[in-house]
């Protein structure tokens, strides 16, 4: 560490498509001179900032989400207090994450208003939605003095893959490697309103398999069911979904010649690692939370119901998502470059819904 550089102790959200973007709050930070960041963050999100490299260490966050531990936050801070932090940047809006770095005496503590925080944030910044509408603008906002424009050109989240653990990942699940792999995340933690019908996938699957290439879905332990559905019959799916890591599912997704995915965490990695991308949105919006990336098509329908931001469809039919046919989905992988064919039909209809990479400032 350079004795000129800043410190800076970033607290980070408790999402992985959130941490993903808060790169580009670490990426505009180093843009305004050399310091050091350490992340307070969830201790399943060390995969990810290891593969940032702007980030020099992660600091595990004893608690889990929603957890206040007042006693815990207080211990973590005085442990912190020595680390001679400049800064802390505190992202999440609760009263709770701004305890750590008061506890540790940071001299200057940064956020937007959110719960009662006055005294905890001494550098408490007032929240134009309209202004900076989109969440990575927000986080890329606080780098600077406010009032101060977001940089330009904007930067965006580029997550580094382990190439050391691809042929690992290779044989661990028997992957061939002469075949391009499409990658398939089926899952959204935030409800069944924000997911393309797995029968839709398994179409999408088989339309795949039928032109050479084989099917990767990944997600958690609990998309292994929906996996599971997806791969039934066809040899070309491998159903990777709770068998990896975190970090895994990063550097397989580095290794995809595309990926199709609903509008979650892994959605973001996708984009940061600039695969080609098809994004299908149902309940909510891809003008708050989009992919960060230029190769991404967004299908969305922009039903006269839609976004209604529920977990569960309110009026019983999910037509927001189940609309949306599996050749539409094919048709946009083909515009984004994958060797693969729909009809003519339905490559007018895969439309890319222009989206923030070229409205963002300096994009």
């Amino acid at each position: 560490m350079s004795s000129s550089a800043r410190r800076i102790l970033v607290v980070g959200p408790s999402w992985v498509g959130d941490m993903v973007m808060a790169q580009s709050l670490f990426k505009a930070l180093k843009l305004r001179g050399a310091c050091d960041i350490d992340v307070l963050a969830p201790g399943w999100s060390l995969p990810i900032l290891e593969r940032m490299p702007e980030v020099r260490r992660g600091v595990v966050m004893p608690l889990g989400h929603g957890e206040f531990g007042l006693g815990k936050r207080r211990t973590l801070g005085k442990s912190l207090a020595g680390e001679g932090y400049d800064q802390a940047i505190v992202l999440p809006g609760s009263l709770k994450s701004a305890l750590v770095p008061f506890f540790a005496g940071i001299p200057r503590r940064t956020g937007f208003r959110g719960e009662m925080r006055y005294g905890l944030l001494n550098d408490l910044r007032p929240l134009d939605k309209a202004a900076l509408p989109m969440t990575v603008q927000r986080f890329a906002a606080l780098a600077a003095p406010a009032g101060t424009p977001l940089p330009a050109p904007f930067p965006m989240p580029r997550l580094i893959a382990q190439a050391d653990n691809q042929p690992r990942l290779r044989e661990a699940h028997a992957l061939p490697a002469g075949v391009p792999a499409v990658a398939f995340m089926p899952g959204a933690e935030y409800g069944p309103a924000k997911q393309w019908s797995i029968p839709h996938f398994a179409a999408l699957a088989r339309s795949l398999a039928e032109q050479g290439f084989q099917v990767w879905v990944l997600g958690s332990n609990k998309d292994r069911e929906a996996g599971e559905a997806i791969a039934a019959g066809n040899p070309a799916v491998r159903n990777l979904a709770g068998l990896t890591a975190l970090g895994d599912a990063v550097d397989l997704l580095a290794m995809s010649a595309a990926a199709v995915t609903n509008d979650s965490g892994l959605m973001h990695v996708a984009a940061a690692l600039d695969v080609p991308l098809v994004a299908i949105y149902g309940s909510s919006s891809p003008e708050h939370t989009p992919p960060l990336s230029q190769r991404v098509s967004i299908q969305t329908l922009r039903l006269d119901c839609s976004p209604c931001f529920k977990r569960v469809c309110p009026l019983g039919h999910t037509r927001c998502l189940t609309d949306i046919a599996p050749k539409r989905v094919l048709a946009a992988l083909g515009e984004l470059g994958l060797p693969c064919s729909a009809p003519a039909s339905e490559r007018s209809a895969a439309a890319v819904i222009p989206l923030v990479p070229s409205s963002l400032p300096g994009a």
